[in-house]
């Protein structure tokens, strides 16, 4: 029978296997530093593209703020000269409007029977006072003002007999009116 030695063979063999385990380990060391590499590399060029970005977005950031504050500015501007433009409306409307009352009132006024002492007009009230020769011609004023649509309600604060001289007695008046709304007057004024 042969006998063959197979120690030095097992022993080569296990050398081997030891030589390309740590072959394998040092390959495996080697492609995952150059893995981690190349992932640094990669991450830094993205790190430098994000900064990037936000270097861009910042300096947007920075030129939109400085066109909204220009808007900001254009706004408060415009808020001021519409008030402007508001007062300058209604200044020209209360400019108006003591003349067209004086005028509405001669129209109103019934001839030779009454005359007026006093008219005040303070914001929406207008206060009138006067003598008629009597009660129906207080009573005939107070419904063609009715009828005006310049006046919301007519009210008679105060009628009482005066006397003007020895032969004549006079009604004197107070009459109180409050004044439509300008939207209504001038729609009411409208339809006429």
């Amino acid at each position: 029978m042969i006998k063959v030695n197979l120690l030095p063979f097992r022993a080569a063999r296990k050398k081997e296997n030891i030589r390309r385990q740590v072959s394998i380990f040092f390959l495996s060391i080697i492609f995952v530093t150059l893995f981690m590499y190349y992932y640094n590399i990669s991450l830094n060029n993205k790190i430098d593209a994000c900064s990037i970005k936000i270097e861009n977005i910042k300096n947007e950031v920075a030129k939109y703020n400085k066109i909204t504050k220009e808007v900001a500015d254009i706004k408060n501007r415009l808020d001021v000269l519409n008030k402007k433009t508001g007062v300058i409306k209604n200044l020209e409307l209360n400019r108006k409007e003591p003349v067209l009352l004086l005028d509405t009132m001669t129209f109103m006024v019934i001839p030779k029977q009454m005359w007026f002492t006093n008219l005040e007009a303070k914001e929406e009230v207008v206060t009138i006072k006067g003598f008629a020769l009597d009660n129906k011609t207080v009573a005939d004023f107070m419904t063609r003002i009715e009828d005006s649509k310049l006046f919301d309600s007519v009210n008679l604060m105060t009628l009482k007999q005066e006397k003007y001289n020895e032969h004549t007695n006079l009604k004197g008046f107070v009459i109180s009116c409050n004044k439509m709304p300008r939207d209504n007057a001038a729609t009411d004024k409208a339809n006429k």
